[in-house]
C-alpha cells in the first residue's frame, strides 16, 4: 500500500468536480478539446455499430488502424515504420502504463521534467519505479537539455513531452536529436509523449522516430483529433518490445475499446485537422494577449492548448489563488502544484479549450476580480 500512498490526486479533476457545483463557471482548467472530431469518425463509428463490431480485437489492435497510423507517420514526418510496430492502447494513459511496465523494474529510475504532466510520476509510483525530477524553466524553454542529464547515473529511461503540458513548449530538432543520441549511446530508453502533435503553431514539430528506431513514441486521438472520450491511443515500439507489450495488454486490458478503434479509422482527415489547429492557434493568441498584461507569462506556448502564468504579483499560493478565482470570478483554472514542485506554487495553468467568446468573458471576469 505504500506505493499507492505516493500517488497524488489528479488536481485538475478535483477542480473540475468542484466547479461543476457552481453555476455559470467558465472552464479553463481541463485539457479537453471542445471541438467535434472529423465527421468521418462518426461515420466510421456508426458503420461499426451497424456491422456489430462489439467483440474483442487482437490485443495489439486491429490491423487496419495500425496500418493507418503507420501511413500517418510517413505522410506527416516522412518516417517509414512497419505497422507491426504500432500498438493500439486504451488512451495514452494505457500506453504509459504498458511502456513503464515493460521498460523498467521496481527501483529503477526514470527522468522527468519538473513541471510536467502529473500522471507520469504516478505511473512510476504505481510500479515502484523512482521518478527523478529535473527542474526546467524559461532559461531552457521548459525543456530538458543533455547537460542536465549527465550527472545522473543508473538511469533506465528519459521521458519527455513535446509539446509539453503545462507550458506548451516544443523540443527543437537539434535538441531532440541530441537527447535521442545521448540516450542511445548509454542504453537509456527514450520515451517521447507526442500526443499534442498537430497542435504546434509557429514551427514544425519533429517525432523522435526521425532520429532513432529505438525511441518509444506515445500518442493518441484525444487532442488534435478531438476524441478524448473514445479512450484510444498508440505506441510505436522497437520490434523486440512488441511481444512484451502484447503480453501486458492481453492481461491488463485485453484490447483497446473496439468501437473506438473502428471510429479512429476515420480520424485522418487532414483538411479538417488543419482547421482544428488554426482554431486553437487563434484561441492561444486571444488568451495570451489577454493574460500577458495581468500575469508574467515566461514563455509563449508553441503548441498544445495551455498557458503557464506566474501569479506572484497577487498571491504566492497557486491552490489558494485558484480557489479564490473560482469563487469570486467563476473561472476554473489549474494550480501549478498539480505539475510538480519546481516553483509551481507561483504558477497556474490556463487551458484554451473553450470558444473565443468564453475565453474573452473569462478574461473579463479575471481582470475585474484582480484589478479592483
Amino acid at each position: 500500500m505504500e506505493r499507492i500512498s505516493k500517488i497524488s490526486p489528479f488536481m485538475v479533476m478535483e477542480i473540475l468536480k468542484e466547479a461543476s457545483n457552481i453555476d455559470h463557471v467558465i472552464h479553463m482548467e481541463i485539457g479537453e478539446p471542445d471541438l467535434d472530431p472529423p465527421p468521418s469518425v462518426i461515420e466510421s463509428l456508426e458503420r461499426a455499430i451497424k456491422d456489430r463490431r462489439y467483440f474483442y480485437t487482437p490485443s495489439l489492435g486491429i490491423g487496419e488502424l495500425r496500418e493507418k497510423i503507420a501511413e500517418h507517420y510517413y505522410k506527416k514526418y516522412r518516417v517509414d515504420i512497419s505497422p507491426h510496430r504500432v500498438v493500439i492502447t486504451t488512451g495514452t494513459s494505457g500506453a504509459f502504463l504498458v511502456a513503464y511496465s515493460i521498460l523498467m523494474s521496481a527501483g529503477e529510475k526514470v527522468i522527468l521534467a519538473d513541471p510536467s504532466y502529473p500522471c507520469y510520476k504516478n505511473f512510476a509510483h504505481l510500479l515502484d519505479i523512482n521518478p527523478v525530477f529535473l527542474p526546467v524553466d524559461e532559461s531552457t524553454n521548459y525543456t530538458i537539455k543533455v547537460d542536465m542529464i549527465k550527472e545522473h547515473r543508473d538511469v533506465k529511461a528519459l521521458h519527455i513531452s513535446s509539446p509539453s503540458n503545462p507550458t506548451g513548449s516544443v523540443y527543437g530538432k537539434e535538441d531532440l536529436a541530441s537527447l535521442v543520441e545521448y540516450c542511445q549511446e548509454r542504453d537509456i530508453y527514450f520515451i517521447s509523449d507526442e500526443v499534442y502533435h498537430g497542435l504546434v503553431y509557429d514551427r514544425e514539430e519533429h517525432t523522435a522516430l526521425e532520429f532513432s528506431d529505438g525511441a518509444i513514441v506515445i500518442s493518441g486521438f484525444s487532442k488534435w483529433f478531438c476524441m478524448p472520450g473514445f479512450r484510444i491511443g498508440w505506441m510505436i515500439l522497437p520490434e523486440e518490445l512488441i511481444p512484451k507489450a502484447e503480453r501486458v495488454i492481453q492481461n491488463v486490458f485485453i484490447s483497446a475499446p473496439t468501437l473506438s478503434q473502428y471510429a479512429a479509422l476515420g480520424a485522418f482527415d487532414y483538411e479538417y485537422l488543419e482547421k482544428v489547429k488554426q482554431t486553437f492557434k487563434k484561441r492561444r493568441d486571444i488568451l495570451y494577449e489577454g493574460l500577458k498584461d495581468l500575469f508574467e507569462v515566461p514563455v509563449k506556448p508553441e503548441g498544445a492548448f495551455y498557458i503557464w502564468a506566474n501569479i506572484n504579483r497577487y498571491l504566492e499560493d497557486s491552490e489558494t489563488f485558484c480557489r479564490e478565482v473560482l469563487k469570486n470570478a467563476k473561472v476554473a483554472i489549474t494550480p501549478g502544484t498539480d505539475f510538480g514542485k519546481n516553483k509551481t506554487k507561483n504558477f497556474v495553468r490556463f487551458s484554451y479549450t473553450k470558444d473565443e467568446e468564453a475565453l474573452r468573458e473569462g478574461l473579463r471576469r479575471i481582470k475585474n476580480y484582480l484589478i479592483k
